[in-house]
């Protein structure tokens, strides 16, 4: 049998422990790049569902404003921008109607000041008290067609815009906050009655009861679609029979 000098048992270990030196290397090596790939790919998702939630968003608002400029762009005769629109809000909460105009001037003005941006001609809150009676407005938002007909006539109105706020103030019982919610119906008809365009939005809130503060974050929020959407049936259908 072979014998293994000193020099030869050494030189032996070495090499054995230089190699087990170098798999524990790679081993750690491999390890920490299959941690690296691990975080990389997590990082990639996460970071994909993020770009996911920033596109998905971004195209419902290039949709959103690409319908409001093809309303917007609806052609409209110089004659049906001459007649005059009388616009009207009232509220009805938790079944009580209230029809002072003044106390929507706010609201009013969300809507009124964007027709008139569009070339629409509109009354003035002031002109409107003027010359049509606080109980001529209480009937027109009873449906009182006779009304409606009388106060379209004082101010020579060829077109009626009438807003009505509806809400309701209440008490969350799970969370015990309150909570108020809010729709609005938006109704544009002729001195005869037809009715041109219809429009309906909705929201809430837990703010509180501040019904009125609401229903004006409501009409900022959506008055360019609401008048986009009115401008284009307008334009559309004002002067047929």
């Amino acid at each position: 049998m072979a014998q293994c000098s000193p020099m030869h048992e050494m030189t032996t270990a070495s090499s054995a422990t230089a190699f087990t030196g170098r798999l524990r290397t790679s081993v750690l090596a491999a390890a920490v790049l299959a941690a690296a790939l691990c975080a990389g790919g997590a990082q990639a998702q996460n970071n994909f569902k993020f770009s996911d939630d920033g596109k998905a968003e971004a195209q419902e608002k290039a949709a959103r404003d690409a319908s409001i400029d093809a309303q917007l762009s609806t052609p409209c005769r110089a004659r049906i921008k001459n007649q005059k629109i009388m616009v009207l809000i009232a509220e009805r909460e938790n079944g009580v109607m209230h029809t002072g105009q003044q106390r929507f001037s706010q609201h009013f003005d969300a809507i009124n000041s964007r027709l008139r941006s569009l070339g629409l001609r509109t009354y003035t809150q002031a002109e409107i008290r003027a010359q049509v009676a606080q109980a001529e407005i209480d009937a027109y938002f009873k449906n009182d067609a006779n009304a409606a007909l009388a106060a379209s006539r004082k101010l020579a109105a060829s077109y009626t815009l009438k807003g009505l706020i509806s809400a309701s103030a209440s008490v969350n019982r799970i969370v015990n906050v309150n909570q108020v919610n809010v729709s609005m119906n938006f109704t544009l008809t002729g001195a005869n009655g037809r009715m041109l365009s219809q429009v309906e939005r909705s929201g809430g809130s837990y703010a509180g009861a501040d019904v009125d503060g609401m229903a004006l974050t409501l009409v900022n929020e959506q008055a360019d679609e609401v008048v986009a959407r009115l401008y284009a049936d307008y334009c559309e259908r004002a002067g047929a029979k």
